[in-house]
């Protein structure tokens, strides 16, 4: 490992992270109620600009109100290029004590966060409250995305980040049919065979950005979140987009519909079978370090020292979630 520790972001369960229009309130119960991790009212993108004001009022009533449970709470305030975000910021941290997050829209720089931190942190002073508020920022912009090595790394606050796919799209100028889905149009075309027929296989033109701004989370000890899935009525393409994220490394992704929240929390849930095998890696390495060696076979495959790091993250994140195996 390298000499460079880096301190791992405040701990949460973020499987699902849905999202819900604070202009809504009627939907506030029912969230409440759901089997999301993390849920996060929305005074952004969800709400119309003449429906703004309310929406604050609704956020501050509902997370005052509510009975949240042990949920994550987290607002997603307007952006900083816009006049609505210090109100966003000002009226609902100062008067919320159960807000646990904010969620920072198209952070494009360092500075973007140090901003937010600053007022935060000023509120926190006046109000004397004894939860430090933590962010999530959403990459969803080409400069963003190319910042994302520095935005990762711009504040103690900074918890998580979000890949934005549709503002992603519109930002690049990328063509795409659904948003988080895939395109017909990006795939690669096999050589001839011995008959002359080709073959066409459709490809993921989010990985790579995805690989990005997971690299970055990981280094820099933060939380790697899967955006929205726009067709809530596919529930296997929003199981598909999961698991490819899952595949990669992320820790979970967001339900922009309640039918997608169990959906999220399946496939972000380490599986019996997973632990299982964990638990045999680590008993097999354990029983390798007695008979001094480095290194063992295990159902025909080496594992080592890499593998057993692997097999304890991943049996970490099935006691936090109380799955045996």
């Amino acid at each position: 490992m390298s000499f460079t520790i880096i301190e791992q972001a405040t701990p949460r369960l973020h499987r699902s992270e849905l999202a819900v229009p604070g202009s809504n309130p009627g939907l506030f119960e029912k969230a409440a109620s759901s089997a999301a991790d993390i849920i996060f009212l929305d005074v952004e993108d969800a709400v119309a600009p003449d429906d703004k004001e309310q929406a604050r009022k609704n956020i501050i009533a509902g997370l005052n109100e509510i009975n949240w449970g042990a949920k994550t709470m987290m607002i997603r305030i307007n952006g900083l290029d816009t006049h609505y975000m210090y109100r966003d910021v000002v009226d609902i941290v100062e008067a919320c004590p159960r807000l646990d997050m904010i969620l920072i829209p198209k952070v494009g720089v360092p500075a973007d966060v140090y901003a937010l931190d600053m007022l935060v942190t000023q509120i926190e002073a006046a109000k004397k409250r004894d939860k430090r508020i933590g962010f999530e920022v959403l990459i969803e912009t080409a400069l963003g995305m190319a910042n994302v090595e520095a935005i990762a790394q711009s504040s103690p606050r900074l918890e998580a980040m979000s890949f934005g796919v549709a503002d992603y799209a519109a930002s690049t100028r990328a063509r795409t049919t659904v948003i988080g889905g895939v395109n017909a149009d990006y795939g690669v075309l096999t050589d001839k065979d011995a008959k002359g027929e080709r073959q066409y296989y459709w490809a993921d033109q989010w990985h790579a950005a995805q690989t990005r701004m997971l690299v970055a989370c990981r280094a820099y000890g933060l939380r790697p979140i899967d955006g929205p899935f726009g067709d809530f009525s596919d529930a296997d393409g929003f199981t598909a987009a999961a698991k490819r994220a899952a595949v990669l490394g992320y820790e979970g992704k967001w339900a922009i519909h309640p039918s997608q929240i169990e959906l999220a929390n399946a496939v972000f849930t380490p599986s019996e079978a997973e632990v299982t095998k964990a638990r045999r890696i680590v008993a097999a390495m354990a029983d390798a370090a007695k008979a001094g060696k480095g290194a063992v076979s295990l159902d025909g495959r080496l594992i080592d020292i890499a593998s057993i790091r692997m097999a304890e993250a991943l049996l970490a994140k099935a006691e936090s979630l109380g799955v045996a195996g």
